[in-house]
Parts: C-alpha cells; structure tokens; sequence
C-alpha cells in the first residue's frame, strides 16, 4: 500500500462535472464538491492555521488516550475476560476505515468530512445520507464524554450532582471552541499531555505490582478469555469498543482548517488534506497501542473477574477505578479519575468542534438552515453551527445524567449513526476510484478490496449491535430520508416555477 503521504499521480482531464458531482482540479489533483468552495466569495472561510500536531492532538483528545477506562468493566463481561483481543480486532476493523478516510481527504480535503466523501464518490443523496448518519455521532459522542466527566467529578466531589459537573464541562470547553481553532489546540495539547502522563504512571505502577505480586489471572488471559475462547463474544464486545474510536475519523473535518503540505516531487501544491490523511492514521495506530496496553495490565490487575462483572453490571463502570485502587490504593484511583474527568470533558471539546464543522458544510450546501454556514470574522471558526451542536449536546447531557440508566441509554445508540456513515465512506472510495475513474491508476487493492474488507467488518458490527442502537439508527435513516425528499420536492418545484 502506498503511504498517504505520496504525492498524488498528475490529474488527467475529466469531462465537466454535473450539477451535484465532484469536479477536479487539475492542477492539484484533489477535488472539490460542487457548491461547497473551500473558501467562500464573501471572504468569511475557515483558517488554515492547523499543523500536523494539531490534527493528531484533535484527534487523540476526541478519542481519548484512556477511552477505555469507562466501558473496561462492560467490555470485559461481554467479551469473557478476552477485551486485550477486543481492542486487537477492533484496531484492524478501524484500521480499513481509517485507510478509507486517507483515500478520500486527498481527494476533497473540504471540512464536511464523510458528506464530503459521500457526494463525491456516490452524488449528493448517499453524501447527504452519509452527513446525516454521521450527525447522530457526532452530536451524542460528546454527550456521552460529557456524561463521562460528569461522572468522574461526582466521585471526586459527591456533594455536587452529576449533571452540574457535566453541564459546566459543556459551557466551559464550547467557549474554549468559540475563541477559535487555535486556542482550542493548544488547551487541548496540554490537557492531552497531562493524559498521557497519567496513563504512564498507571502502567509503570501496574508493571510494578505484577512484577512484585503477579498476577490475578493467567498471563493470556486478557487475549485468550477466562475460560473457552467465544469469537461471538469478542465480535459483540467490538461493536461497543469502537466507541472508542471513533473520533480519528473527526480530524477529516479540519481539513479545511490544516495547513497545506510541502510540495510533492512532481512540484505544485499540495492540500492539507495530505496532512490530515496523514493524522488520520497516526491517531487509530497510536490509540490502538494505549488501548492494547492499558486493558492488558488492567485485566491483569482487575480484583472481580469477567463471570462477576457479568452478573453484576451495576459494578461494571467502576471496574477500572476498582482496579487501580485494589493495585495501588486510592491515590492511583483518584489521579485516574480526575484524568479521566478532564480529559473525557476534553474530548468532547474536539467531538463538539468536528460537529460544528459538519454543521457548517451541510449548511453551506443548503442541506441544513443557512445561518449555520457563516464563519466569525473575528475568530474564523463557524459560531452558530458551534452553538447549534453545543445547545443539541448540553440538552442530551443533562437528560442522561439526570437518569440513572442515562449512560447505556446513550452509549448503546451512538455507534450505529457512525458505522453507517463509515459504509457509505467505503462505498465512496469504490465510487471515486473505480466506477467514476478519478484516478489515472485505480488500484484494485487499495480502491476496491480494502474498502469491500472494511464494508464488511461495517456491516458485521452493526448487525452485532444492541437492539435499541438498531432500532435508533433505523429510525434516524428513515427521518433522514424523509427530509431528503422534501429537499428535492422543493428544488424541483423551484426548478418548475423558475
């Protein structure tokens, strides 16, 4: 496979773009969706002020180095005690996903991300599809970080309800978005350093006490399970981990905002999506290596084994905070919950950004109300659509911290919006490369096989998924469709009259 990073074959001349499609432009060899210009005539675009650091640091807090910390306990009921093999698989199945996202941020690096992809590889319904599957993600991921850090404050300071906690995250990271890309980076790349160095100091105390007092399993366990190796339950428990990863994917909507790489060997420039392709990637391999260590050593460590989290789910969001306090004492279970407070808050900052981003591109397209598509003068980042997804993610924070069956409530629905939208990605590619022959040499590996591969893995997850997240994703396509065609009644009756 090539590296995103190669610079794109020289763009043969394609025949001019029908209303809708994609159109090229020769002289970089990426493309641009019809009625969505990177910069818009009145002057109001979005900066490209983001470096490659800023794009790994965007994508690493939205994912979050210790996204497992909250759904250890779950994952390790589901999957039999085998969650180091859950996050193994799911780190491949991402892994066609993310290779998907590189093919097509060098094509249309604009900020509108999957609906971006979608429109050009498959037209303008399946991109509008693909934008409104992935809106479900993107507004309820944050609530649930929300809802994460909400949680880990109470247990710091249980006199201050949940929902207190998870309101002031949200008011507090959404002005850290409005004054701009920027600032929001560079609070962002602290509060991920401080991340990281809690997780290093959870591994070197873990390592510590494995060495000096072993182990409360067998060494394989956290792959192999305890007891009979169950593939349905590993693939179950996936369907619930790649709510971890999803985030990576979120890097593509600031590829309007990414500054524009070096020159390639055949001269000319080269869009930030390079860049971003880039990011895009380094993300899901850094994440699956943090992933795979901490619930190897944690499910090592943990005092209850997978047969009692199981018959005990009350005590299943809990079970790293149990961990780290029956291996090191409280010390290590209140440093691990105060990181995970703030940097669960964190993420749903970059979660929040990268749905204000979306917003922005269906509205400058006409698909959302126009009033989201402007772009603040003062700080270029698009405020109303900012607001917009801030007011949609505050409401659905509150309700679920107000309740206690809150947070399965919102993490069982989440994944289904993003997986749809990442099959519709992988069809783009198809559609790009292959049938719409974008490309000077389309590769059958790389356009074909690896998207059909990462189709697959797409479909095998949702079908995995819990009922409610079926029935919700389900019930949010057909309100989609629904709007779809109102939207081309209306433009065919305006092409009528005109």
């Amino acid at each position: 496979m090539s590296s995103p990073s190669e610079p794109n074959p020289p763009a043969r001349r394609p025949p001019p773009s029908a209303p809708g499609h994609a159109s090229r432009d020769a002289s970089s060899g990426t493309a641009t969706a019809a009625g969505a210009a990177a910069e818009p005539p009145d002057g109001g675009g979005l900066r490209r002020t983001l470096s490659f650091r800023d794009l790994v640091v965007y994508g690493l807090l939205f994912i979050a180095p210790m996204a497992p910390v909250g759904i250890f306990g779950t994952l390790q009921a589901k999957s039999h005690g085998a969650i180091t093999a859950v996050y193994v698989v799911a780190t491949v199945a991402m892994a066609f996903t993310a290779y998907s996202y590189a093919q097509m941020v060098r094509v249309a690096p604009q900020a509108g991300s999957v609906f971006t992809y979608a429109r050009a590889g498959l037209g303008d319904g399946a991109g509008f599809v693909a934008g409104w599957m992935a809106m479900l993600d993107y507004l309820l991921i944050p609530a649930v970080a929300y809802l994460f850090s909400g949680i880990a404050m109470h247990a710091l300071v249980p006199s201050v309800h949940q929902w207190v906690w998870t309101a002031l995250a949200v008011v507090v990271t959404t002005l850290l978005n409005l004054l701009g890309v920027r600032t929001a980076a560079v609070a962002g790349f602290v509060v991920l350093a401080m991340e990281l160095a809690v997780l290093v100091v959870f591994v070197v105390v873990a390592v510590w006490v494995l060495a000096t007092d072993g182990a409360q399993r067998g060494w394989s366990a956290p792959l192999t399970g305890e007891g009979a190796f169950s593939p349905s339950a590993v693939l179950a428990a996936v369907s619930v981990a790649v709510l971890s990863y999803l985030g990576f994917d979120a890097i593509a909507s600031f590829a309007e905002e990414a500054k524009e790489a070096r020159p390639g060997k055949g001269g000319g420039r080269r869009s930030g999506g390079v860049r971003v392709a880039r990011a895009v990637l380094t993300c899901l391999v850094i994440a699956g290596v943090l992933f795979a260590v901490q619930t190897y050593l944690a499910a090592l460590l943990a005092p209850m084994s997978a047969a009692e989290l199981a018959d005990r789910p009350a005590e299943q969001g809990d079970a790293f905070y149990t961990t780290a306090d029956a291996a090191a004492g409280e010390w290590l279970q209140k440093l691990v919950a105060a990181s995970k407070a703030v940097g669960a808050a964190f993420a749903a900052l970059a979660g929040q950004a990268a749905a204000g981003r979306l917003l922005f591109a269906m509205a400058r397209d006409r698909r959302l109300p126009g009033a989201m598509s402007k772009v603040d003068a003062g700080s270029g980042v698009p405020r109303r659509a900012l607001l917009g997804a801030a007011v949609v993610t505050l409401v659905a924070a509150v309700w679920a911290a107000r309740r206690d069956d809150g947070l399965d409530h919102l993490s069982s629905i989440v994944n289904v919006g993003a997986l749809t939208a990442f099959g519709l990605l992988h069809a783009s590619v198809i559609g790009w490369f292959w049938v719409r022959k974008r490309a000077e040499r389309p590769s059958v590996l790389k356009h074909v096989l690896v998207p059909v591969l990462g189709l697959g893995v797409v479909v095998a997850v949702v079908v995995e998924a819990s009922r409610t997240a079926q029935i919700v994703g389900a019930a949010w396509l057909v309100v989609g469709l629904v709007v779809l065609g109102v939207q081309y009644g209306r433009r065919r009756a305006g092409a009528a009259g005109g």
